[in-house]
């Protein structure tokens, strides 16, 4: 079974302090989901057409493991938490 990642590009974020609540409950989610936080913060270099956002990378051992925690209710709690602190978009990618 291939891994599958999370992988979240922040557009904006325009109330801190919702996204500090958003991170409190998130991570506990997401970890309690079987994701494994591997990269977060600022790129440290973009190219081609990539923008200076911050980007959120965590590992699943599936693609299955990755929507369930999605779609769970602790991170939907997280989510409402968050609400419209930011505007991003999220993938889940299965690895090759």
């Amino acid at each position: 079974m291939a891994k599958a990642y999370w992988i979240a590009f922040y557009h904006s974020i325009s109330d801190p302090d919702a996204m500090a609540r958003y991170a409190e409950l998130a991570r506990p989610a997401v970890e309690s989901g079987g994701g494994r936080f591997i990269a977060r913060g600022m790129p440290s270099k973009v190219y081609e057409a990539g923008k200076e956002q911050r980007v959120v990378m965590i590992e699943f051992d599936s693609v299955e493991q990755a929507i369930a925690a999605h779609d769970s209710a602790a991170y939907k709690e997280a989510l409402d938490a968050m609400g419209v602190a930011a505007i991003r978009d999220m993938r889940i990618v299965e690895a090759m």
